[in-house]
């Protein structure tokens, strides 16, 4: 069994992928922690996140050197990288403004995204699996698809109490995030849309909740 739960930046995919898969018994897998990695690398490497500059070969020839590998958990999803002959979390590192900025450019390379695809699917099922295209380009078998949306304005609220950032200039962010991730953040034509908006993560856990088995088979 397969949930994906894909949507637009700050919409609470990670909180309610996290909180269904606890309910199911199961691991969640972050894509976006992924490509937050190749951004943290490819900054560590003095490489231009900009679009315009950004180059496929030298953030792959970045992460062949240092390897990175995502590693769901019970408390969460977390990412370890190899330098120096040392495995380092760079989890705490991967959510930033530095990393904002810079991830939309990664994700649009087709190349990391390959990359990134590759890695998930070599993954055991079951999972539930949340980013921008799990429902369509990496898990498009997926038995069960939900696509999560929410004004910028709130999402942007949302943001503001884990940065501490100001709203305007989170808000005029997202925007720009959006219309950048907007090739790859589409809803599959068989996913549910669920505006969180209005309603509290425990409120959208159980709207996902009330589609799916009551059980998971991990055998």
């Amino acid at each position: 069994m397969i949930v994906t739960i894909d949507g637009v930046a700050a919409s609470g995919k990670s909180s309610v992928a996290s909180g269904v898969a606890q309910r199911l018994g199961v691991p969640y897998l972050s894509s976006g922690l992924l490509y937050r990695a190749a951004t943290y690398s490819g900054l560590n490497a003095g490489l231009s996140m900009a679009s315009s500059s950004l180059k496929a070969p030298a953030l792959l020839a970045q992460l062949e050197r240092f390897p990175v590998q995502l590693q769901p958990e019970a408390g969460g999803n977390r990412v370890y990288q190899q330098r120096a002959g040392e495995r380092q979390d760079i989890t705490p590192f991967l959510h930033t403004s530095t990393i904002d900025a810079g991830v939309s450019a990664v994700a649009q390379l087709p190349q990391l995204r390959e990359w990134v695809n590759a890695q998930l699917r070599t993954l055991p099922a079951p999972f539930v699996a949340e980013g921008r295209d799990m429902g369509t380009a990496v898990f498009p078998q997926a038995e069960y698809k939900f696509f999560l949306v929410a004004s910028p304005r709130v999402r942007a609220e949302r943001r503001v109490k884990e940065r501490r950032d100001e709203l305007d200039a989170v808000e005029a962010a997202l925007l720009v995030r959006d219309l950048h991730d907007q090739k790859q953040s589409a809803p599959a034509p068989d996913a549910v849309v669920i505006d969180t908006g209005e309603l509290g993560l425990e409120e959208v856990i159980a709207r996902v909740m009330a589609t799916l088995p009551l059980a998971v088979d991990s055998e």
